[in-house]
């Protein structure tokens, strides 16, 4: 199977990209939206994963991998069926690639962040991923 992307949402004053790499590893706990839930069971072992700080800062910083397929929230009380990945940094972009510049990219204006800004874990098409790797100068 192909690789797939993603891209997940996190505020940089509750956990931030440094935090992700100086901890290794992070269970991506906390989702309570049920798209966002199935976008993390549909995930897999080696598929790329872009890191958005959002409300401040607003930009793509690194980009992270799945090391571990779903399994249920331990953080979850609701008594709703939730899940969680695995991710584990890759390597930062050369460059943050911030929100103005996402919606004024006409390969990344449509893309699932622009047009459904409350969801914090998204899939991403192939060439979407790349468009950004390229805005960033990362290789």
């Amino acid at each position: 199977m192909a690789q797939r992307y993603w891209l997940v949402k996190q505020e940089p004053e509750a956990y931030p990209w440094s935090q992700l790499v100086a901890d290794g590893k992070t269970a991506w706990t906390g989702v309570r939206n049920f798209q966002a839930r199935n976008h993390l069971r549909s995930m897999k072992v080696g598929d790329a994963v872009l890191y958005y700080h959002s409300v401040t800062g607003k930009q793509v910083v690194g980009i992270a991998e799945v090391v571990r397929e779903a399994y249920p929230d331990p953080t979850a009380t609701e008594g709703d069926d939730w899940s969680v990945v695995d991710l584990a940094p890759r390597k930062p972009l050369a460059r943050p690639v911030d929100l103005a510049t996402l919606k004024a990219d006409p390969i990344t204006r449509d893309m699932p962040l622009i047009r459904q800004s409350r969801l914090s874990v998204m899939a991403l098409e192939a060439a979407v991923y790349r468009r950004i790797l390229d805005l960033s100068g990362t290789r």
